[in-house]
């Protein structure tokens, strides 16, 4: 937006400069071929009066001498013509086709006076002439030669003081005009990167109050906004976290009861009835928990886009050894795996040490939700994970040979407790992609799902280097 604005200002503020400049040189130039003509006319008038004396008493002496006199002090050339005479003074030719006209047109009492506009280029002299006599007969004509080179010298002069004048003007309105519009469009820039930042993490920093009092006024409202905006966001993500932990203690006491009930039973018929109750405790203990899991990778997520908002002088993250991590955690479900015959396979080793900016603690947890993920549903199958890198990345693959997701649902399984249609007879709070899709995020990674031929699953953690 700011080089379209300064283009249009800079090409008015040159159509501008042009215009006067063009104004100016057009006045310089009148000026000087008008001085120019009144002096060369004057002259002229003034030979034609001395020439029609002479012709008169016919003496030419004083003629002659008037004509080398004005010469020797211009240096132009002068030429008379009378019936039986022609007298000529300086290097004028009155063989000139120019001339002739000249001559001809006065002997028609067709007087040439004007002198067409100077330019600082061009032929550098001109021819003035008028006829001499009475009224009644023309005795003879008078040419002269008008020098207008010094003239042109000047214009010249004029010419490039105005150019100087206008390369300088043309600057100093570029400058006004990037300073005028950084002065317009800085605010405009800076409430646009707040509302990208906003939408991002739903903050915004403090926004000074500069620019015209429109944008003022409307950083000021933003602001207020943004403030409104946050204070709901924090009383939501407090509301999650104080309704979880409160409901910890009810469902504490129902278990309690339940297992002292359990306990406290002893014919079939009611420790059968009571197992639907302890199941229904157990997903209601695993939806707080799922809850309290998200709610803290959200808050780690907007701490960490925060942070990119910042720059490059934020606190560099942790370094975790993502193969290392994910023996750890493969180690600790094999229990789980061999509950249900489930083959946990180790993927060919990574060449060399490979490390990445993320909190070691989280990549153990976004692994550890991957592989529960795929042991619950990739039963009696087999689940590989894996470490590689890429052109300025690393990624670690927890795949499997289970029934897998159709390419239609892949987008939808990172959303708040969506469940795959053909699993919802399976346990389970939809939570698991979802908290493992923001701790990603929040590491300045993503999770990638894709589908294995010929079913299957994979679930990749991509990180730049």
């Amino acid at each position: 937006m700011r080089v379209r604005v300064l283009g249009v200002l800079g090409i008015l503020s040159l159509l501008l400069v042009l215009g006067l400049a063009y104004s100016l040189l057009s006045a310089g130039s009148r000026e000087l071929t008008q001085e120019l003509q009144i002096n060369r006319v004057a002259s002229l008038n003034r030979l034609a009066q001395v020439a029609s004396e002479a012709a008169a008493s016919n003496d030419w002496t004083v003629l002659q001498t008037e004509m080398d006199s004005y010469s020797n002090l211009y240096g132009e050339g002068i030429l008379v013509h009378t019936q039986d005479r022609v007298l000529a003074s300086g290097s004028l030719d009155p063989n000139r086709a120019d001339v002739k006209d000249a001559f001809f047109n006065a002997s028609l009492n067709l007087s040439l006076t004007s002198v067409e506009p100077l330019w600082p280029l061009g032929p550098s002299s001109r021819l003035v002439s008028r006829s001499f006599g009475s009224a009644n007969q023309v005795l003879g004509e008078v040419v002269l030669e008008v020098d207008t080179a010094p003239a042109q010298a000047k214009l010249r002069t004029l010419w490039l003081l105005v150019i100087v004048a206008a390369v300088v003007l043309e600057a100093g309105l570029l400058l006004l005009a990037a300073r005028v519009t950084g002065w317009v469009l800085r605010p405009i820039h800076r409430l646009n990167s707040a509302v990208l930042e906003l939408e991002a993490i739903g903050s915004m920093q403090q926004l000074p109050q500069d620019g015209p009092p429109e944008l003022r006024e409307l950083s000021r409202s933003l602001t207020t906004m943004a403030a409104a905006v946050q204070e709901s966001l924090d009383q939501q993500r407090q509301l999650i976290a104080d309704t979880s932990h409160q409901l910890r203690n009810p469902v504490a006491a129902l278990r309690l009861r339940a297992d002292l009930l359990q306990l406290q039973l002893t014919d079939g018929p009611g420790r059968e009835g009571i197992q639907p109750v302890l199941a229904e405790l157990d997903r209601v203990e695993g939806l707080l928990d799922g809850v309290l899991t998200l709610a803290t990778a959200e808050n780690r997520l907007s701490e960490g886009q925060a942070r990119q908002a910042v720059g490059p002088s934020s606190p560099a993250r942790a370094r975790a050894n993502p193969a290392l991590i994910a023996q750890e955690e493969l180690e600790r479900a094999g229990a789980a795996a061999a509950l249900n015959g489930t083959t946990l396979v180790w993927g060919p080793e990574p060449a060399g040490d490979v490390e990445l900016d993320c909190n070691p603690l989280e990549l153990a947890q976004m692994v550890g939700e991957l592989l529960g993920n795929a042991i619950k549903y990739a039963a009696g199958g087999t689940v590989e994970v894996s470490v590689g890198s890429g052109p300025g990345e690393v990624h670690l693959d927890v795949s499997d040979d289970g029934p897998g997701l159709p390419a239609e649902q892949l987008a939808s399984a990172v959303a708040r407790f969506w469940r795959a249609p053909q699993h919802r007879g399976m346990a389970g709070t939809g939570l698991g992609m979802t908290i493992v899709d923001r701790l990603a995020r929040a590491n300045g990674g993503e999770l990638v799902l894709s589908a294995v031929q010929p079913h299957g699953l994979r679930a990749r953690l991509v990180f730049r280097r």
